[in-house]
């Protein structure tokens, strides 16, 4: 991550967001979480990381529970959104963390760890039960808050059945559940057309489920 914008095409899409938020009303705060690039080895290889243990999101509840003790900020009115890694971290804070996280987006992000990066590996059985309890499949019963999946069926990089197979189990529970699917795309959506819509829907969503003033 860096500060402004970014040389690839994927981050500078999601700072016009976050800047197109902001520009709306929304108070927007982006996450350094650890195991990012730029702050060394121990950091980019924090302990316990991605399904290992989800450490990282530690960082995501401490960043819900700061914009909490702001006076600007709506503490009923906190959302969640990312894309990918952060997909899976927003589909974390709102199975984990309802009751901080009213609302999220979550774009092609990975909701089972071994069904995405394991299969057909030799895991030990004890790492793919750590990776399984690691993942947001693991807190569909305390999944509450309303989310919006984002997702293209010809993704490679994170396969659509973890978006079908999320959506299936939080319908049983009764969340509601919004979809925009995008056929025949990949992971970084190869089209404007898919990215301006994408980006728009996830303001849209916010706004509805936030009672925002309409544009």
């Amino acid at each position: 991550m860096l500060l402004g914008w970014h040389y690839m095409r994927y981050y500078f899409n999601t700072y016009a967001m976050n800047q197109f938020l902001a520009n709306r009303g929304y108070v927007a705060l982006a996450i350094n979480y650890r195991s990012g690039i730029g702050y060394g080895r121990a950091f980019r290889e924090a302990p316990g990381r991605a399904g290992r243990g989800a450490s990282e999101y530690q960082d995501v509840l401490a960043a819900g529970k700061y914009l909490q003790t702001r006076t600007d900020v709506d503490t009923k009115r906190i959302g969640l959104w990312g894309g990918s890694y952060g997909g899976n971290l927003t589909a974390l804070g709102l199975g984990r963390n309802s009751d901080v996280f009213a609302a999220g987006v979550d774009t092609h992000g990975v909701h089972d760890w071994p069904t995405d990066n394991w299969d057909g590996k030799n895991i030990p059985p004890d790492m793919h039960k750590l990776a399984h309890d690691s993942s947001p499949v693991s807190f569909v019963d305390t999944w509450k808050s309303p989310v919006l999946f984002i997702h293209g069926d010809d993704d490679r990089n994170v396969i659509f059945s973890q978006t079908v197979d999320l959506v299936a189990r939080l319908r049983a529970r009764g969340v509601h559940i919004e979809q925009l699917i995008f056929p025949d795309e990949v992971h970084d959506f190869l089209l404007y057309s898919s990215w301006r819509r994408a980006l728009q829907a996830n303001s849209d969503f916010f706004d509805r489920q936030f009672s925002w003033p309409q544009k």
